[in-house]
């Protein structure tokens, strides 16, 4: 990897998790604290399970939004609004979850965000169109929390295996989304075609992990004391090429999770055949996912890898926009590989950009603050484009400056350099 813009700046692992939310592997104070290693199978059981339920409640909506907005009287743009929601509660209750932890411990506060994860989900299936949107605010912003605290635990816990327990995060992550997906409809018929239970089936997940999760809250690392401020960072400008290159990636990532089963009903699909379209695609992302920072951090730089799983991406989306239903499979199978790769790429970025843990935490909040509340933005339009023109056939358009973006910022991110920032202690 060629040297940073400060050469006498060590790189950083690609190894290296970019979600950590506070400074403890480099803070001597911290490192004298042993890591939790009571029963590590449990621990590792509860981190997938929570992982688990960080996508259901996004993708679970998508296949039966036609029957939700039928049902409540919804407009494509009032639609468009209960797709973004989550999405832009991402963006702006990530920036909670490093406070909350210093106050009270990353374990108890994933516990209790757990709980209100599963009342957002309770909320949208049982008190009409008030809590159909209350619930996804609710559900969105407690992923944004645990979304951010999840990985630094696996970082803290399972120092010399971070790579790969971060790989299996991700991948839960992934299958979680795509058995929401395909098995809501089904849901919904086995229980008289009714969205709402199934929408609220997924609060069931979210308890069991809960449940599992119970020791790790007991016997956590509790109060974090030692902070770091980082200085310069919104004003340097390869940061905000990785910011805007993870918001314009995920704004894709969330049309589809949001919107695609609704564009496939619109080409002729049954709403069952389309969840499994938009199920089979997101499972191709756990392949992708892992083996896309593989292969970017084994050549000199990211840019090459950028272009090339962005395109991807692109290739899938037009094709399940435009071409013949005889093929829709193959490009459903090109989407989830790109989209895997843009997503797991947007991540290793953060990490190769941060010269160390207090630069990749405070680059993770920016990135994802800024990046998921620009990306809800994407539903949005789509919805509205959709209310404009009656139809799908423009969203190519939306699809093509989207993506172009995407590729225009992630040439400057994937760069060999690092952010030039400067941090102490607080």
């Amino acid at each position: 990897m060629p040297e940073p813009r400060t050469p006498k700046t060590p790189a950083v692992d690609p190894d290296r998790d970019p979600l950590l939310i506070d400074a403890e592997a480099d803070d001597e104070q911290v490192q004298r604290q042993p890591p939790i290693r009571h029963k590590p199978w449990l621990l590792l059981l509860g981190l997938v399970l929570v992982a688990l339920n960080l996508r259901p409640s996004l993708s679970s909506m998508a296949p039966v939004l036609g029957q939700v907005s039928d049902g409540l009287g919804l407009s494509a743009a009032q639609a468009g609004l209960l797709t973004t929601l989550p999405v832009l509660c991402l963006g702006l209750f990530a920036p909670l979850a490093p406070m909350l932890a210093r106050r009270l411990g990353s374990e108890r506060v994933v516990l209790g965000i757990l709980a209100t994860l599963a009342l957002g989900i309770v909320l949208r299936s049982v008190l009409g169109t008030t809590g159909l949107f209350l619930g996804s605010l609710v559900a969105g912003a407690s992923i944004g929390i645990i979304g951010v605290l999840l990985p630094g635990i696996v970082k803290r816990d399972f120092p010399q295996h971070a790579g790969t327990l971060t790989g299996v995060y991700t991948m839960a992550l992934c299958l979680g989304a795509a058995v929401a997906a395909g098995a809501t409809v089904p849901l919904a018929h086995a229980l008289g075609d009714n969205w709402a239970p199934a929408l609220g089936f997924w609060m069931l997940p979210a308890v069991l992990a809960m449940l599992v999760w119970l020791p790790q809250a007991r016997n956590g690392h509790g109060v974090h004391k030692v902070a770091y401020r980082v200085r310069g960072l919104w004003r340097d400008p390869l940061a905000w090429q990785v910011t805007l290159y993870m918001g314009l990636q995920s704004s894709l990532a969330y049309i589809v999770f949001g919107w695609l089963p609704s564009i496939l009903i619109g080409r002729g699909l049954s709403p069952t055949q389309a969840g499994l379209v938009l199920s089979g695609s997101v499972i191709m992302q756990l392949v992708s996912s892992l083996a896309a920072p593989w292969l970017a951090t084994r050549g000199r730089d990211q840019r090459l890898a950028i272009v090339v799983v962005m395109l991807v991406t692109l290739c899938g989306l037009f094709g399940c926009l435009y071409a013949p239903l005889s093929g829709l499979w193959g490009w459903a199978v090109l989407l989830g590989l790109g989209q895997g790769g843009t997503f797991a790429l947007a991540l290793t970025l953060i990490v190769l950009r941060s010269r160390d843990a207090h630069v990749a935490a405070n680059l993770s909040s920016m990135a994802q603050g800024v990046g998921y509340t620009l990306a809800s933005m994407g539903p949005f339009a789509v919805g509205l484009v959709h209310d404009l023109t009656g139809g799908w056939n423009a969203l190519g358009w939306v699809f093509a400056v989207l993506g172009a973006g995407a590729i225009v910022f992630g040439l400057g991110a994937g760069r060999a350099l690092h952010v030039q920032v400067t941090s102490e202690k607080v």
